[in-house]
Protein backbone atom coordinates (compact mmCIF):
# COMPACT_ATOMS: atom_id res chain seq x y z
CA UNK A 1 0.00 0.00 0.00
CA UNK A 2 1.65 3.30 -0.70
CA UNK A 3 2.34 5.15 2.03
CA UNK A 4 0.02 8.00 2.78
CA UNK A 5 0.94 11.48 4.08
CA UNK A 6 -0.73 12.83 7.16
CA UNK A 7 0.09 17.00 8.22
CA UNK A 8 -0.42 17.52 12.03
CA UNK A 9 -1.00 20.95 12.91
CA UNK A 10 -0.08 21.55 16.53
CA UNK A 11 1.18 24.35 18.31
CA UNK A 12 2.86 22.10 20.65
CA UNK A 13 6.21 20.07 19.55
CA UNK A 14 5.70 17.82 22.25
CA UNK A 15 2.56 16.85 20.66
CA UNK A 16 3.72 16.83 17.14
CA UNK A 17 6.61 14.45 17.69
CA UNK A 18 4.42 11.85 20.10
CA UNK A 19 1.68 11.82 16.96
CA UNK A 20 4.54 12.08 14.52
CA UNK A 21 6.13 9.11 16.30
CA UNK A 22 2.98 7.47 16.58
CA UNK A 23 1.86 7.46 13.01
CA UNK A 24 5.00 7.16 11.54
CA UNK A 25 5.17 3.61 13.71
CA UNK A 26 2.22 2.71 12.04
CA UNK A 27 3.82 3.49 8.02
CA UNK A 28 2.76 6.99 7.74
CA UNK A 29 4.65 9.83 6.44
CA UNK A 30 3.99 12.67 8.52
CA UNK A 31 4.48 16.37 8.06
CA UNK A 32 4.74 18.87 10.59
CA UNK A 33 2.92 22.83 11.53
CA UNK A 34 3.08 24.43 14.09
CA UNK A 35 0.38 27.02 13.37
CA UNK A 36 -2.22 27.78 9.83
CA UNK A 37 0.61 29.83 8.16
CA UNK A 38 3.04 26.78 8.13
CA UNK A 39 0.08 24.53 7.24
CA UNK A 40 -0.98 26.19 4.33
CA UNK A 41 2.82 26.59 3.08
CA UNK A 42 3.31 22.87 3.45
CA UNK A 43 -0.50 22.03 1.66
CA UNK A 44 0.18 24.06 -1.29
CA UNK A 45 3.51 22.22 -2.17
CA UNK A 46 3.13 18.75 -0.95
CA UNK A 47 0.57 16.22 -1.86
CA UNK A 48 -1.14 15.42 1.38
CA UNK A 49 -3.71 13.07 2.90
CA UNK A 50 -4.85 13.77 5.69
CA UNK A 51 -4.90 16.71 8.04
CA UNK A 52 -4.56 16.25 11.93
CA UNK A 53 -5.60 19.59 13.35
CA UNK A 54 -5.62 20.86 17.11
CA UNK A 55 -7.97 23.67 18.03
CA UNK A 56 -6.08 25.94 20.76
CA UNK A 57 -3.40 27.02 18.67
CA UNK A 58 -2.03 31.28 18.41
CA UNK A 59 -3.25 33.64 15.32
CA UNK A 60 -5.39 31.35 13.99
CA UNK A 61 -7.34 28.79 15.83
CA UNK A 62 -8.68 25.02 14.42
CA UNK A 63 -11.70 26.34 13.61
CA UNK A 64 -10.45 28.82 11.12
CA UNK A 65 -7.78 26.89 9.45
CA UNK A 66 -10.35 23.95 8.77
CA UNK A 67 -12.72 26.69 7.28
CA UNK A 68 -9.78 27.64 5.44
CA UNK A 69 -8.98 24.17 4.20
CA UNK A 70 -12.25 23.51 3.35
CA UNK A 71 -12.55 26.55 1.34
CA UNK A 72 -10.63 24.83 -1.61
CA UNK A 73 -10.00 21.03 -0.38
CA UNK A 74 -12.00 17.41 0.47
CA UNK A 75 -8.71 16.41 2.33
CA UNK A 76 -9.97 14.80 5.54
CA UNK A 77 -9.81 16.48 8.81
CA UNK A 78 -9.38 15.11 12.28
CA UNK A 79 -9.72 17.42 15.29
CA UNK A 80 -7.29 16.30 18.06
CA UNK A 81 -7.87 18.48 20.98
CA UNK A 82 -8.14 18.78 24.74
CA UNK A 83 -11.67 20.74 24.72
CA UNK A 84 -14.11 18.27 25.21
CA UNK A 85 -17.27 20.02 25.04
CA UNK A 86 -20.16 18.79 22.86
CA UNK A 87 -20.11 22.33 21.36
CA UNK A 88 -16.75 22.27 20.50
CA UNK A 89 -17.27 18.89 18.81
CA UNK A 90 -20.45 19.75 17.03
CA UNK A 91 -18.49 23.16 15.55
CA UNK A 92 -15.62 21.19 14.51
CA UNK A 93 -17.65 18.59 12.50
CA UNK A 94 -19.72 21.39 11.25
CA UNK A 95 -17.08 23.42 9.47
CA UNK A 96 -16.19 20.13 7.77
CA UNK A 97 -14.50 18.08 10.08
CA UNK A 98 -14.32 14.33 9.81
CA UNK A 99 -13.83 13.60 12.96
CA UNK A 100 -13.10 14.58 16.73
CA UNK A 101 -10.94 12.64 19.33
CA UNK A 102 -10.36 14.37 22.32
CA UNK A 103 -6.86 14.51 24.62
CA UNK A 104 -5.48 12.54 26.37
CA UNK A 105 -5.71 9.61 23.92
CA UNK A 106 -3.93 6.24 22.84
CA UNK A 107 -2.01 5.40 19.95
CA UNK A 108 -4.29 2.69 18.88
CA UNK A 109 -7.54 4.99 18.40
CA UNK A 110 -5.79 7.25 16.84
CA UNK A 111 -4.42 4.59 14.35
CA UNK A 112 -8.35 3.28 14.21
CA UNK A 113 -9.83 6.41 13.43
CA UNK A 114 -7.38 7.17 10.75
CA UNK A 115 -7.97 4.14 8.66
CA UNK A 116 -11.84 4.86 9.62
CA UNK A 117 -11.95 8.27 8.33
CA UNK A 118 -9.93 7.14 5.03
CA UNK A 119 -11.83 3.91 4.73
CA UNK A 120 -15.17 6.37 4.32
CA UNK A 121 -14.18 9.36 2.32
CA UNK A 122 -12.44 6.84 0.28
CA UNK A 123 -8.76 7.59 0.68
CA UNK A 124 -7.56 4.48 1.76
CA UNK A 125 -5.36 3.57 -0.96
CA UNK A 126 -5.70 0.49 -2.89
CA UNK A 127 -3.48 -2.84 -1.52
CA UNK A 128 -4.47 -5.32 -4.64
CA UNK A 129 -1.89 -3.23 -7.13
CA UNK A 130 -4.64 -2.72 -9.68
CA UNK A 131 -6.06 0.89 -10.76
CA UNK A 132 -8.26 1.47 -13.56
CA UNK A 133 -8.25 5.25 -14.48
CA UNK A 134 -10.45 6.10 -17.49
CA UNK A 135 -9.00 4.09 -20.65
CA UNK A 136 -5.89 3.35 -18.66
CA UNK A 137 -5.25 0.40 -16.28
CA UNK A 138 -2.38 0.35 -14.11
CA UNK A 139 -0.74 -2.66 -12.67
CA UNK A 140 1.50 -2.11 -9.83
CA UNK A 141 2.80 -5.19 -8.97
CA UNK A 142 3.68 -5.94 -12.71
CA UNK A 143 4.69 -2.57 -13.31
CA UNK A 144 2.53 -2.93 -16.04
CA UNK A 145 0.74 0.07 -17.94
CA UNK A 146 -2.28 -0.40 -20.54
CA UNK A 147 -4.33 2.19 -22.74
CA UNK A 148 -7.47 0.16 -23.61
CA UNK A 149 -5.76 -3.14 -23.66
CA UNK A 150 -2.50 -1.90 -25.80
CA UNK A 151 0.41 -1.91 -23.58
CA UNK A 152 1.91 0.77 -23.20
CA UNK A 153 6.06 0.98 -22.63
CA UNK A 154 7.29 2.78 -19.66
CA UNK A 155 10.77 3.24 -18.46
CA UNK A 156 11.27 3.02 -14.92
CA UNK A 157 10.81 6.55 -14.28
CA UNK A 158 8.27 6.82 -16.06
CA UNK A 159 6.47 4.22 -14.51
CA UNK A 160 7.17 5.60 -10.99
CA UNK A 161 5.72 9.30 -12.15
CA UNK A 162 2.64 8.20 -13.56
CA UNK A 163 1.83 6.21 -10.71
CA UNK A 164 2.46 9.44 -8.41
CA UNK A 165 0.42 11.31 -10.63
CA UNK A 166 -2.58 8.80 -10.02
CA UNK A 167 -2.28 8.45 -6.22
CA UNK A 168 -2.65 12.08 -6.03
CA UNK A 169 -5.28 12.59 -8.84
CA UNK A 170 -7.17 16.40 -8.90
CA UNK A 171 -3.93 17.98 -6.89
CA UNK A 172 -1.97 20.23 -8.70
CA UNK A 173 1.56 19.02 -8.06
CA UNK A 174 4.78 21.32 -8.25
CA UNK A 175 8.03 20.45 -10.51
CA UNK A 176 9.95 20.37 -6.92
CA UNK A 177 7.56 18.43 -5.32
CA UNK A 178 7.96 15.60 -8.34
CA UNK A 179 11.34 15.80 -8.79
CA UNK A 180 11.82 15.05 -4.84
CA UNK A 181 9.16 12.05 -4.50
CA UNK A 182 10.29 10.31 -7.91
CA UNK A 183 13.66 11.19 -8.08
CA UNK A 184 14.74 11.91 -5.16
CA UNK A 185 16.15 14.34 -2.40
CA UNK A 186 19.63 13.68 -3.65
CA UNK A 187 19.15 13.97 -7.32
CA UNK A 188 20.70 17.05 -8.34
CA UNK A 189 18.93 17.06 -12.21
CA UNK A 190 17.28 20.04 -13.05
CA UNK A 191 13.44 20.60 -13.27
CA UNK A 192 13.23 19.89 -16.97
CA UNK A 193 14.24 16.36 -16.75
CA UNK A 194 10.23 16.78 -14.82
CA UNK A 195 8.87 18.05 -18.53
CA UNK A 196 10.59 16.29 -20.38
CA UNK A 197 9.16 12.96 -18.86
CA UNK A 198 5.48 14.03 -18.44
CA UNK A 199 5.99 15.54 -22.47
CA UNK A 200 7.08 11.29 -23.38
CA UNK A 201 4.31 10.23 -20.81
CA UNK A 202 1.70 12.12 -22.44
CA UNK A 203 2.72 10.91 -25.70
CA UNK A 204 2.69 7.18 -25.07
CA UNK A 205 -0.06 7.29 -23.22
CA UNK A 206 -2.26 9.17 -26.63
CA UNK A 207 -5.21 9.50 -25.38
CA UNK A 208 -6.94 12.51 -23.64
CA UNK A 209 -5.23 14.99 -21.78
CA UNK A 210 -5.01 13.42 -18.29
CA UNK A 211 -1.52 14.96 -17.56
CA UNK A 212 -2.65 18.71 -17.67
CA UNK A 213 -0.11 21.57 -17.12
CA UNK A 214 -0.75 24.26 -14.35
CA UNK A 215 0.32 27.38 -15.08
CA UNK A 216 2.73 29.31 -12.09
CA UNK A 217 2.35 25.86 -10.32
CA UNK A 218 3.30 22.18 -12.37
CA UNK A 219 0.70 19.90 -13.25
CA UNK A 220 -1.80 18.00 -12.44
CA UNK A 221 -3.61 14.87 -13.19
CA UNK A 222 -7.34 14.92 -13.76
CA UNK A 223 -9.95 12.42 -15.94
CA UNK A 224 -11.55 13.79 -18.69
CA UNK A 225 -15.30 13.72 -17.96
CA UNK A 226 -15.27 13.20 -14.31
Amino acid sequence: MSMQNILIIDDEADMRNLIEMYLGNSGFQCFTAENGSEAYNILKNTAIDFVILDIMMPEEDGYEVCSRIRGNSEIPIIFLSAKGEEWDKVKALQLGGDDYIVKPFTPGELIARINAVLRRTGGAKSDTGFLKIGKITLDKIARKVTVEGKAIPLTLKEFELFLFFIEHKNQALSREQLLERVWGIQYTGSLRTVDTHIKTLRMKLGVGDYIQTVWGVGYKFEVPGE
